[in-house]
C-alpha cells in the first residue's frame, strides 16, 4: 500500500536516480577545483600540496562509495514517495558540505579542528544513508534478495557511522587516528565481497536443524 502522492512510474525512478547522479558529479567537480596548481615551477613545489591531495583522495573514494551504493539502493526501489525524495535530498545536502571540510582539512594539514570537522561531515551523510534505505526498504522490492541486501547494508552502515564515531574521540588524541578511522570505512566500502561482508549477514542455519 503506497501513500498519497507516491509515484509508481520508472521514469520518476529515473528522474531521483540522474538528479542525484548530477549533483555527485559537483560535487566532485567543486573538489578537483580545490587543487590548485603552484605557482613556481618544478617538483619540489609540489610538495606542499600533499595535505590537499591526500584529502582530495580521500573524500573523492567517499562519493564514489556512496554513488555505487545509492546505484544499487534505488535497484530496490519500486515507488517514489515523499519519504523517499526528501530522505535522499538530506543525503544529497550532507554530502554536498564534503568539499567544504575537504577544503578545509588540506588547507590547515590535518589538525585536529580540520579532522573533527571532517569526520562530522563523513558521519552526517553515512546516518541519511541509513535513513534513505530505511524508505526504500519499506516501499520498495521485497524479495528475499531485496531482504537480504538492506540487512546486510544496513547494519554494515552503522558498523561504518560506529567507526566515524570513535574517530573524534580518537581525534583528541592524534588527528591521525581519526583519519585512518575514515580511511578505515573507506576500504571497508571498497573491498571486495570478503569475510567482513559475511559478519552482516544472518546464518543460513544447516538443513535438517
Amino acid at each position: 500500500m503506497t501513500e498519497q502522492g507516491d509515484i509508481a512510474r520508472e521514469d520518476s525512478l529515473t528522474r531521483v536516480e540522474a538528479f542525484s547522479d548530477g549533483v555527485l558529479a559537483i560535487i566532485i567537480t567543486i573538489m578537483v577545483l580545490e587543487l590548485k596548481t603552484p605557482v613556481a615551477e618544478g617538483l619540489t613545489a609540489l610538495w606542499p600540496l600533499w595535505p590537499i591531495f591526500i584529502a582530495y583522495v580521500l573524500s573523492y573514494a567517499y562519493v564514489a562509495i556512496y554513488w555505487v551504493n545509492h546505484h544499487r539502493l534505488l535497484g530496490h526501489a519500486r515507488v517514489v514517495t515523499s519519504g523517499l525524495l526528501w530522505s535522499n535530498m538530506l543525503l544529497l545536502f550532507t554530502l554536498s558540505l564534503i568539499p567544504f571540510s575537504t577544503a578545509y582539512l588540506g588547507e590547515h594539514h590535518f589538525s585536529r579542528e580540520a579532522t573533527l570537522l571532517y569526520l562530522v561531515t563523513m558521519l552526517t551523510p553515512a546516518l541519511a544513508y541509513v535513513l534513505l534505505q530505511g524508505r526504500v526498504a519499506a516501499t520498495g522490492t521485497q524479495t528475499v534478495a531485496s531482504r537480504r541486501y538492506h540487512k546486510a547494508s544496513h547494519r554494515k552502515g552503522l558498523a561504518a557511522s560506529a567507526v566515524y564515531a570513535l574517530g573524534i574521540p580518537l581525534t583528541f588524541a592524534s588527528p591521525w587516528l581519526g583519519i585512518a578511522c575514515a580511511a578505515l570505512v573507506a576500504v571497508f566500502w571498497m573491498l571486495p565481497w570478503s569475510v567482513l561482508d559475511r559478519l552482516f549477514l544472518d546464518r543460513v542455519p544447516p538443513a535438517g536443524s
